[in-house]
C-alpha cells in the first residue's frame, strides 16, 4: 500500500496521511466485504484547484472510497492514488480520516482562515454507509456551527437526516444549504447503478424533512442516464416528484464518464444494456461529456418542467418562464440526436 507521499483531491503536499493507518473489517451484514482504512489526515480543509470551474473554493472529504458503489461515480479514478482500482475496490476499500472532527476545529480557528464556504460530498458521499458506524459528521458539523462557518453538503444518504438538529443550529447563525442527488425513479435501473444507496423514494423523504425544518434543500438531477432514464415521461416524472417534495431547486446533470468510471460504466453498461453501447459511443465519442446540443436539450427540458412545477433552477432566481421544450431522441438508426 502506497501511503507516504501521495495527493489526495488536488491536496497540498504538507496534506498526506500518517503511516499509523489500522485496518478493519466488521462481520456484520451491512459491512461485510468491505476494509476500513482508518488514518489520521495532517490536514482536513482542501483547497480547489484555482483552474477548477467549481463554485467553491474548499471542501472537507472525510473518508476516500464509497460504497453507494454507483457505476458511474466520476471520483473512481482518485483511488488509484493509493494504489486501489478504480472498480471493486473503490466500493470496498474505504479510507477514513478518523481525526477529521478535531482537524476541522484545529483549521478553522488558525490566524489564516478567512471564514470561506466549505462543499462536502462533492468527491464521495460524506453520509455513506460507513458513517454509521464512525460517526465523523457530527464534530466537523459542531466545528463548523461553533465557527459560525458557511458550508454545504451534496448526498445520496439519508442518514443526514440523524444530524438534523445539529444543521437546524448552524443554520441559525451561518449559510447552509444541503442538496440531494436524485437522477432517476426507476426501481429496477436505482437498484443496477445505484447498489448501496437509499432508494430515490427514501431521498425524496430526506428532502421532504430537510425542508420542513426550515433548511435549503435542493436537488442536483444527477446523473441523467442518456436512453436509460432521459424519457419524457420519466424526466417529468422525477420532476414532479422532485417538487412534490418540496424542493427549493432543481439542477440537472447528465452523466460524464471520466477515465476510471467511463471503464466501469462501460462495463455495467455491456453486460446490462449492450444494445446501447453504439449509442454512447456517438453520443460520447472520447470526450467524457455528452454532445453540447444533447446536454442543452436536457437543460431546457427539465427547466422548463420545473418552472411548470415552480421549481427554480440552482443558483438562479425565481422561476423563469421558457418557451415549452422537447427533450432529445435518437434517430431510428440510433447514432444521431435531435430534437422533437
Amino acid at each position: 500500500m502506497r501511503w507516504d507521499g501521495i495527493r489526495i483531491d488536488g491536496d497540498r503536499p504538507d496534506m498526506l496521511f500518517g503511516e499509523d493507518v489500522v485496518v478493519r473489517t466488521f462481520d456484520t451484514p451491512r459491512f461485510r466485504g468491505i476494509t476500513f482504512y482508518e488514518v489520521r489526515a495532517r490536514s482536513i480543509l482542501n483547497e480547489v484547484p484555482k483552474q477548477s470551474r467549481m463554485m467553491f473554493r474548499w471542501t472537507i472529504n472525510p473518508y476516500r472510497g464509497c460504497s453507494h458503489a454507483c457505476v458511474y461515480c466520476f471520483a473512481r479514478n482518485t483511488h488509484t492514488y493509493l494504489e486501489f482500482d478504480a472498480g471493486a475496490d473503490f466500493d470496498s476499500q474505504i479510507v477514513v480520516k478518523v481525526n477529521a472532527a478535531e482537524r476541522v476545529r484545529h483549521e478553522l480557528a488558525a490566524p489564516t482562515w478567512r471564514g470561506e464556504h466549505v462543499a462536502m460530498g462533492t468527491n464521495v458521499d460524506c453520509y455513506q454507509r460507513a458513517e454509521g458506524r464512525y460517526a465523523l459528521m457530527p464534530g466537523i458539523l459542531t466545528a463548523l456551527r461553533d465557527h459560525e462557518n458557511p458550508f454545504s453538503i451534496l448526498t445520496k444518504g439519508t442518514l443526514v437526516l440523524r444530524d438534523l438538529d445539529l444543521l437546524r443550529q448552524a443554520n441559525a447563525v451561518t449559510d447552509v444549504s444541503v442538496n440531494l442527488s436524485i437522477g432517476l425513479l426507476d426501481p429496477a435501473l436505482w437498484r443496477s447503478v445505484e447498489p448501496g444507496t437509499p432508494s430515490p423514494a427514501r431521498r425524496l423523504g430526506a428532502v421532504r424533512a430537510l425542508t420542513g425544518a426550515g433548511l435549503r434543500c435542493g436537488v442536483l438531477m444527477a446523473p441523467i442516464l442518456p436512453f436509460l432514464s432521459d424519457g419524457p415521461e420519466q424526466l417529468d416524472a422525477a420532476v414532479r416528484a422532485i417538487a412534490a417534495a418540496g424542493a427549493r431547486s432543481v439542477t440537472p446533470l447528465v452523466l460524464h464518464l471520466r477515465p476510471g468510471a467511463r471503464e466501469w460504466f462501460i462495463t455495467w453498461l455491456r453486460g446490462n444494456h449492450p444494445e446501447l453501447l453504439d449509442d454512447y459511443r456517438a453520443l460520447y465519442g472520447k470526450s467524457p461529456y455528452a454532445d453540447r446540443s444533447y446536454q442543452d436539450a436536457i437543460r431546457e427540458y427539465v427547466e422548463e418542467r420545473a418552472a411548470h412545477y415552480g421549481l427554480r433552477r440552482m443558483g438562479s432566481g425565481a422561476a423563469r418562464q421558457v418557451e415549452p421544450a422537447q427533450p432529445p431522441v435518437r434517430q431510428p438508426d440510433g447514432t444521431q440526436l435531435t430534437l422533437l
